[in-house]
């Protein structure tokens, strides 16, 4: 705990049909703020056919969350969507308390979890266009934030209060991003160079991309049961049963109503995906629901223009299941049960990758004269050997190979 913990919310949403969606979201905006360190004091739901424009609930509903703010002993409210300048100043000034939005808490989280320059670079960067957009109109309630959830990051300077200083500032950030974007697109055509096939893992956020990476590279990147426990792009190594080597790079999770300043700001790494051979939807079985958490993976795929390749869906956390429930992906090529706490399946899904990658390689059969014995080494390293036989001419090869080591 820490000096930002402890703080007391009213979660708020608007809806204007789907309850059941709405408590799930708001279920959701609860494990964001617990991720923040924050507290969910009480919730607080109205049904309307669009938010008020002048204080998201409409003003009478403003007057019961005051005494339910004061029953629970709250220190603000956290709206589940985004409020504009106006929503956040008027609310603000008849609570006299705290208003955060589901945005602000997502930026704040980010801000908490960055831990490499890019990331850092790019969550403030975030943060400056979410903000200098509500200078004008509502600095009393940007003000009353004080410390706490929701002012990580440039929040408690100068900045805060200063659109010039923060329009000089993304711009100099604007500079530093695009220079590490080149650098990232360099170590991109090495890879894509290299033939090694790349795979790309995606998925909604907590649903075990980290704890799947690991159990399949034997590696130990940090993986907690906490939404966007990491945010930087890793990349480790696995040697496949045929003795292909694959690269996998687990990406920045998604989650719903991600905010787009988020989307711009995290694109380079975000894009991952689309410079992969692969995708690897991973998902969480076992959340009830699964197929909304679904539809934003491929609606944010479909955003950042990630189309065109191949999709396995390995439905994760399947130990947590109770009966034989149907799962299945549409969108998706293949699918898989499994479990990575467990390891339950992670061969099959293993099969299922390295049967992809060889559908993208050319079948050779070929005798290597044994001068020429090097070219061995690289089609272990990028190829699936079939077959490899010493015979007195040179080595004979039945694989499957990049179009590249083909020609």
């Amino acid at each position: 705990m820490n000096e930002r913990s402890g703080e007391r919310f009213i979660l708020v949403a608007v809806y204007s049909d789907d309850e059941e969606a709405s408590e799930a979201s708001l279920g959701e905006l609860s494990e964001l703020l617990d991720t923040a360190e924050g507290i969910t004091a009480g919730r607080l739901k109205q049904k309307l056919p669009h938010p008020d424009p002048s204080t998201y609930i409409g003003s009478g509903k403003v007057m019961e969350l005051k005494m339910e703010m004061e029953f629970c002993e709250a220190d603000g409210i956290l709206c589940d969507d985004e409020l504009s300048p106006a929503q956040m100043k008027n609310l603000s000034d008849l609570l006299d308390a705290k208003v955060i939005d589901r945005t602000m808490l997502i930026l704040d989280i980010f801000a908490a979890h960055a831990h490499t320059r890019e990331g850092k670079l790019q969550v403030e960067m975030a943060q400056l266009k979410y903000r200098v957009s509500r200078l004008t109109g509502a600095g009393r309630a940007m003000s009353r934030l004080g410390g706490g959830i929701g002012t990580r990051g440039p929040g408690e300077t100068k900045l805060e209060t200063d659109r010039r200083v923060i329009g000089k500032r993304i711009s100099r950030l604007s500079s530093e991003i695009a220079d590490m974007k080149r650098v990232r697109m360099t170590t991109r055509k090495k890879r894509l160079g290299n033939m090694i096939p790349v795979v790309a893992i995606v998925g909604y956020t907590n649903a075990g991309k980290s704890t799947l990476l690991n159990h399949l590279t034997s590696s130990e990147v940090l993986s907690e049961d906490k939404l966007f426990a990491t945010l930087d792009p890793t990349t480790r190594t696995c040697i496949m049963k045929g003795g292909q080597e694959v690269l996998f790079t687990d990406t920045v999770g998604f989650i719903n109503k991600l905010p787009h300043q988020l989307i711009d700001a995290f694109r380079s790494t975000l894009e991952e995906a689309k410079y992969a051979d692969m995708i690897l939807h991973v998902t969480d079985a076992s959340d009830p629901s699964l197929d909304m958490h679904m539809q934003v993976v491929y609606d944010t795929l479909k955003e950042l223009d990630i189309k065109g390749k191949p999709v396995i869906t390995a439905f994760n956390k399947t130990d947590l299941l109770t009966g034989e429930e149907r799962l299945y992906d549409l969108n998706a090529d293949r699918s898989v049960r499994i479990s990575a706490k467990t390891g339950f399946n992670t061969g099959q899904l293993l099969e299922l990758i390295e049967d992809t990658i060889k559908k993208e390689r050319i079948y050779i059969e070929r005798v290597i004269p044994y001068s020429e014995a090097k070219l061995i080494s690289s089609i272990h390293r990028y190829g699936s050997i079939l077959e490899e036989e010493y015979a007195e001419e040179g080595i004979r090869i039945r694989a499957y190979v990049p179009k590249g080591l083909a020609e």
